[in-house]
């Protein structure tokens, strides 16, 4: 009997991409986890609510290089539930924009696209983003989605813990999501500097974040990765 290996499941957090990078490393470092020649990449932009200039930064960032760019609008929705599935389940990327991780996650519930991109996971689909499209990933994260900074104990759950995105770049996240940890708003986490890029192979990290988590005294601690530097 022929026993065949379910594929890797991967999750990749981005602290840029092309929506904010010039150099474009870590488009090009998010292809190379890729073993299809001209891997399928959809983009969804839920949480800015499918707005065209960042519809259209993306395919100007991914039409020369070699994949096959594609977007999923949801507000403007052009296909069916098992369409909708099949074309999900075709990627080998699927790429998720930054904006409100609250409304994404309502978006996606609404559409079932929750569901199908848990089911995408399970086949190796390659699921990654940037800010909200990083913490959609977890069991909660650090966000802006009402106003303030505050907690979102919310997500798919497909990453065991949180995530806190643009640790190191927007006044009061490091402390604010430190408190939160601590306090136990959230579980322990991830935060992630802007330009990283941290690969999660069945819930293990393979670049540089940090691990933030209580200490047991009321505090939170947190533990630098190790980065590999990408070449220019």
């Amino acid at each position: 009997m022929l026993v065949t290996a379910a594929p890797p499941r991967r999750l990749a957090l981005l602290g840029g991409g092309f929506s904010t990078d010039e150099d474009g490393l870590l488009d090009d470092w998010v292809l190379g986890q890729v073993r299809a020649s001209r891997p399928r990449v959809c983009f969804v932009p839920t949480a800015s609510g499918d707005a065209l200039g960042y519809v259209e930064r993306f395919l100007a960032a991914f039409g020369p290089r070699r994949c096959e760019p594609s977007v999923l609008p949801l507000f403007r929705r052009e296909s069916d539930d098992s369409a909708l599935r099949e074309f999900l389940l075709g990627q080998d990327v699927v790429y998720v924009g930054g904006g409100n991780t609250a409304n994404l996650l309502a978006v996606w519930r609404t559409h079932g696209v929750d569901r199908v991109l848990a089911e995408a996971y399970d086949r190796g689909t390659l699921l990654c983003g940037i800010s909200a499209g990083a913490n959609c990933w977890a069991e909660g994260s650090h966000t802006d989605s009402f106003g303030p900074l505050t907690s979102l104990p919310d997500g798919l759950g497909l990453l065991p813990g949180s995530v806190c995105p643009h640790y190191d770049s927007e006044p009061g996240r490091r402390p604010s999501y430190r408190a939160a940890v601590a306090a136990g708003a959230l579980p322990a986490g991830w935060g992630v500097d802007d330009g990283v890029g941290a690969l999660f192979r069945e819930g293990t990290p393979g670049a540089r974040l940090y691990r933030v988590e209580p200490d047991g005294r009321g505090e939170a601690v947190e533990r630098g990765v190790t980065p590999r530097r990408l070449a220019h």
